[in-house]
């Protein structure tokens, strides 16, 4: 993958589209995984990384975006939500195959179509997804394709051909550099995304998605989805109902009750 052409920047950001979270999800029987069979929106967690894709574009001065999603039924809803925001094109992997993949296969995936991205200076991704959770794909992407991989950022500006970045920890910040090509996890909640324009909606339905399968990407459908799948879902269980807590009546010594009761559960 070459590096920054100074002058514009050329960003991929990984995109998730999910269930409507405001719906109530259903697993499915047989797989016990969440059923995607119906219309899939923008993870909002994916909006943060858009969102500062173009803002680093802009303070570049020309280029643009790329989106990068793996999806069903060839699922488009998500990626025009982000096109809108003004993204310039997308490449979607949607292939039966991939049904049951786990987070690696997705990484791999997700790497194979980010090559198919000419003059990729920086790859973005969000910490998580809303629906998954696992929080490694970002640095699995990073180790496939071979490049520097930055977490938790809450800052991101471009110095030449040098990534940098304010990374989230618990104390504060820290302050990480890395040559670029890299691959950059984003922390929600670290910019304001923009509301697509009615302009930018309806410039959306006729931005390219390059549609493709596993075929395409020169991967070999044993490696992925169920069959490659390094995981196994053996039981969904529905969590247990909260109990009531215990009431302390105070009458002066309601104090030695809670002592008592901290020293049971072994607090103190």
């Amino acid at each position: 993958m070459p590096g920054a052409n100074f002058g514009t920047m050329n960003v991929v950001v990984c995109v998730k589209q999910i269930p409507d979270p405001a719906d109530p999800g259903a697993l499915d029987p047989t797989t016990k995984t969440l059923k995607r069979d119906g219309k899939l929106i923008l993870d909002e967690s994916d909006a943060y990384g858009v969102e500062m894709a173009l803002q680093l574009v802009d303070t570049a001065g020309g280029g643009e975006v790329t989106l990068v999603s793996m999806a069903p039924n060839s699922e488009v809803s998500g990626l025009r939500t982000a096109l809108a925001m003004g993204a310039a094109k997308a490449v979607l992997v949607s292939d039966d195959a991939l049904k049951g993949s786990d987070a690696l296969s997705t990484a791999k995936v997700l790497a194979a179509a980010i090559k198919r991205v000419e003059g990729a200076d920086l790859i973005l991704a969000a910490t998580e997804s809303s629906d998954g959770y696992t929080g490694t794909v970002p640095e699995q992407i990073a180790e496939v394709l071979g490049l520097p991989s930055i977490t938790f950022a809450k800052g991101i500006s471009i110095d030449g051909s040098t990534v940098k970045v304010d990374r989230q920890t618990e104390a504060g910040y820290d302050e990480v550099t890395a040559p670029l090509p890299a691959v950059v996890s984003v922390t929600a909640g670290v910019v304001e995304p923009r509301y697509p324009s009615f302009k930018g909606i309806m410039a959306a339905k006729s931005k390219p998605v390059d549609e493709v399968k596993i075929a395409d990407l020169g991967l070999d459908a044993s490696n992925v989805g169920w069959a490659g799948a390094r995981q196994e879902i053996v039981e969904v269980a529905t969590a247990e109902a909260r109990e009531a807590g215990e009431i302390v009546e105070d009458d002066g010594e309601g104090y030695t009750k809670i002592v008592a009761f901290l020293e049971n559960l072994k607090i103190i």
